[in-house]
């Protein structure tokens, strides 16, 4: 089994997929949530995506010298692929420390550093595009940026419109059809 279809499946059988009434972080409304947070608690599902994520920057010969997630749910996704990689990592908080070193991020950020994001769900992409900035203002290049699952619901066009690259290892459209549900359904 190829380990895409073995991450789908891990998300499908692990009951990632929620049906019910969500606000999700985008402040938009949906009746399905992907909660990839459950999922990351899994050692299995963490080496597959950091595998993934590895190969499929390999393939595209995307030139990295850091892994960067915005906190809480990218930061076990981008340590297992530090982990992976044996490359630096860095958090993106959601807001500045307001006691201590006041920092945006934790790690040690340069200029000129080329940085891999990663996220787990995208959905209008708010949340990871905010990051990349925070890491473009610290001078970092962001090379690409890597989500578990893409909701489809504007994150790609909005994040190349932002001038990055965009990297779903599966898309929410690939999820329900494995899972048999259609969209209607959601």
């Amino acid at each position: 089994m190829k380990m895409k279809d073995e991450l789908i499946n891990l998300i499908i059988n692990e009951g990632c997929i929620k049906f019910g009434h969500f606000v999700l972080t985008s402040g938009k409304e949906s009746n399905y949530y992907i909660d990839i947070k459950s999922l990351i608690t899994n050692p299995k599902a963490l080496r597959i995506i950091a595998k993934l994520i590895k190969e499929k920057a390999e393939e595209l010969n995307l030139n990295y010298d850091k892994i960067a997630g915005p906190e809480l749910g990218a930061v076990p996704i981008a340590t297992a692929l530090s982990l992976e990689t044996n490359k630096p990592l860095l958090i993106v908080r959601k807001k500045k420390k307001e006691h201590g070193t006041g920092k945006v991020i934790e790690g040690n950020v340069q200029k000129g550093d080329k940085v891999l994001l990663v996220e787990d769900v995208t959905t209008t992409g708010g949340s990871v595009i905010r990051a990349a900035k925070i890491l473009r203002e610290h001078g970092a290049d962001v090379v690409g940026i890597f989500v578990v699952v893409d909701r489809e619901e504007g994150a790609k066009e909005n994040i190349e419109k932002e001038g990055f690259k965009f990297y779903p290892l599966v898309l929410v459209s690939e999820l329900f059809k494995a899972a048999g549900i259609s969209k209607d359904q959601s």
